[in-house]
């Protein structure tokens, strides 16, 4: 088994929910490469004191899946630049997934990250990495726009600061016209919470702060506000499990009463309160 080198505590956290997921019978994500990274570990990820249905993870995944899915439909030869990827193997599920074998993978991450993914997953031609912050934009330096740019920042924003992620929702707009980019954020509230860090620090412990968070309504207002972003979409969430991912959500889309109850939802799963896909002027 392979020591983990250190990575962060969220790239574990997400690794093992996923991989957990995709061991169950009736399990909603296909991800036998979650599974091989987990058992090629040595690591004790029940320090996390995390639930074996943490089926929320699974379907943010999934959601981007579907996002990129989408996109690669429309332009097979695209770019997919996946921004602190950690240790997610979204490459190989939509490898799998019949989109053909011209679409091409960037990841942007820091060196402990790249380098635990160089030595523990498969290598690809297709797949290259720039082992540095996502805040350097110089890494857009190495991204080929002629065919499509699909940007995802997977459980990303919310730990960079405000001025920092709307810098880089602006940069990618102006260098990546015709794309698009998809990205998650936890509840307004926690943002406020992380502004209060002796709060924080006994809410949360040690878990990195979350400073930056939108609501639908100011996630709406970036098509008007940031250059190059051409319309903004209130993505919903895969159907999943049980009855809060099932019914309560996929059930009542469309409805007055959904709204409120993704706002309960994120309360309690905050990795999933909003998902978010921006188009790019062409």
């Amino acid at each position: 088994m392979t020591d983990v080198m250190p990575v962060t505590d969220t790239a574990l956290v997400t690794l093992w929910c996923r991989a957990s997921e995709a061991r169950r019978a009736d399990a909603i994500v296909d991800d036998p490469m979650a599974i091989r990274l987990v058992d090629s570990l040595d690591y004790d990820f029940s320090r996390f004191k995390l639930s074996a249905d943490r089926q929320d993870l699974a379907l943010r995944a999934l959601a981007f899946d579907h996002g990129a899915r989408n996109y690669l439909a429309a332009h097979p030869q695209a770019t997919v630049v996946a921004l602190g990827e950690g240790l997610q193997t979204s490459f190989w599920r939509l490898d799998a997934a019949g989109l053909g074998n011209e679409f091409r993978w960037l990841t942007v991450d820091l060196p402990p990250n790249i380098a635990l993914r160089e030595q523990l997953l498969p290598h690809s031609p297709r797949m290259s990495a720039c082992a540095q912050s996502v805040l350097d934009f110089s890494w857009m330096d190495q991204v080929g726009p002629d065919h499509g740019v699909f940007v995802t920042a997977e459980g990303l924003l919310p730990y960079l600061e405000p001025s920092e992620a709307l810098s880089l929702i602006a940069e990618c707009a102006r260098r990546f016209r015709g794309g698009q980019m998809m990205f998650d954020l936890p509840p307004k509230s926690q943002a406020l919470l992380a502004a209060r860090p002796r709060l924080w620090k006994l809410m949360r412990g040690d878990w990195p702060r979350t400073p930056f968070s939108l609501t639908v309504r100011e996630l709406g207002k970036l098509a008007g506000t940031v250059p190059g972003v051409r319309a903004v979409h209130d993505l919903q969430l895969p159907r999943g499990r049980g009855p809060v991912f099932d019914t309560l959500l996929s059930k009542t889309q469309g409805l007055p009463i959904h709204r409120p109850l993704r706002r309960w939802v994120g309360m309690n799963w905050p990795t999933i309160a909003t998902l978010t896909l921006l188009e790019f002027d062409s």
